[in-house]
């Protein structure tokens, strides 16, 4: 299985979220298929802790279909 590095799914996330404030992706293991996401945009301002996942689990849909994020930890919030 092909791994994806922290910077693919980082663009990925920058361009669902281009009004991002806070956007890290870290690889938890090194292994290319575990993956800690912190956002902050003013897009979540106003919306549900689930909300806010399920919009990054959208915008990473390929890499989760297609197993090469295999674990994907995701901490958000708004600005306001």
């Amino acid at each position: 299985m092909a791994r994806v590095q922290a910077d693919a799914i980082r663009e990925l996330l920058a361009r669902a979220f281009p009004d991002a404030v806070e956007l890290d992706v870290l690889d938890r293991t090194g292994g290319g298929d575990h993956f800690l996401v912190t956002l902050s945009t003013p897009e979540f301002d106003g919306i549900s802790l689930i909300d806010q996942h399920r919009r990054v689990n959208d915008a990473l849909a390929q890499p989760l279909a297609d197993g090469r994020i295999h674990e994907l930890r995701i901490r958000t919030k708004g600005t306001a």
